[in-house]
């Protein structure tokens, strides 16, 4: 059931954006060589809870981490570890949500970290302006194919390709929401998008095929054929004004 919000619903919101948009760029401050992905999940954990909030991954079915780090080519769930250490040339996609006044916050970014190849540049370029196309199909009276299609045609047009086993999702109250916000579909179909809805459009983008296995850790999400994959995502409100993106950092 998709759950519409009032004004002051979307205000809180905000403050959950706002929160979770502050600790990935703080995230994204320390993706340096050397670094581990463990420190950056402490640094995000610190800064979440120091605002009175919860990061909204801790604990979530069991995950270990407040934020999911996920490197080259591990499309999104990535655990935090000690052992991860970053290197120049890496791509590396944070994932972070924060819970505060009765409300999830929900975004990502995929960080260059020290110098990268072009090819990787030109796959985090395209994926973000990716994220963005499908927020301009986020209006009201439109529905959720023509958010999809638009991140499938503008990638798809450049050669990169679509995971279809992860998509993005309604937020609110709970983390994960209807209606579900597919990176793939057709325009004019699906769930009607309307006033008070909030959603979290996420595209993961990658290389080669849009295939994608898990790990034996049972999280970590890596495309089958060992190419990079980039993840961009913000929460966004369906508003009478346009989309409103709720993922904006001080």
């Amino acid at each position: 059931m998709v759950i519409l919000k009032t004004s002051r619903e979307l205000q809180k919101m905000r403050e959950a954006g706002r929160i979770s948009a502050n600790a990935l760029k703080l995230a994204g401050t320390a993706v340096e060589p050397g670094v581990s992905t463990l420190e950056i999940d402490t640094l995000v954990r610190k800064y979440i809870e120091e605002q009175g909030a919860k990061p909204s991954f801790l604990g979530y079915g069991g995950f270990k981490g407040s934020a999911c780090i996920s490197i080259n080519e591990e499309v999104v769930h990535g655990i935090p570890s000690k052992k991860r250490i970053l290197k120049s040339g890496d791509i590396v996609s944070v994932d972070v949500g924060a819970f505060i006044g009765g409300f999830h916050g929900d975004n990502a970014w995929t960080f260059a970290c020290g110098d990268i190849s072009e090819e990787s540049q030109r796959l985090l370029d395209a994926t973000r302006e990716s994220l963005f196309e499908g927020i301009k199909q986020a209006v009201a009276g439109n529905r959720i194919g023509d958010i999809g299609n638009a991140v499938q045609r503008y990638v798809e047009a450049r050669n990169y390709s679509v995971v279809r086993d992860y998509v993005g999702h309604g937020v609110g109250a709970k983390l994960h929401e209807d209606p579900s916000v597919p990176n793939f579909g057709t325009p004019g179909r699906g769930v009607r998008l309307l006033p008070g809805m909030t959603i979290a459009i996420e595209p993961m983008i990658n290389m080669g095929t849009h295939r994608v296995k898990v790990l034996s850790d049972g999280w970590t999400a890596v495309t089958a054929d060992g190419k990079p994959s980039a993840h961009f995502e913000h929460s966004v409100a369906i508003t009478s004004d346009g989309p409103v993106i709720l993922t904006i950092p001080d």
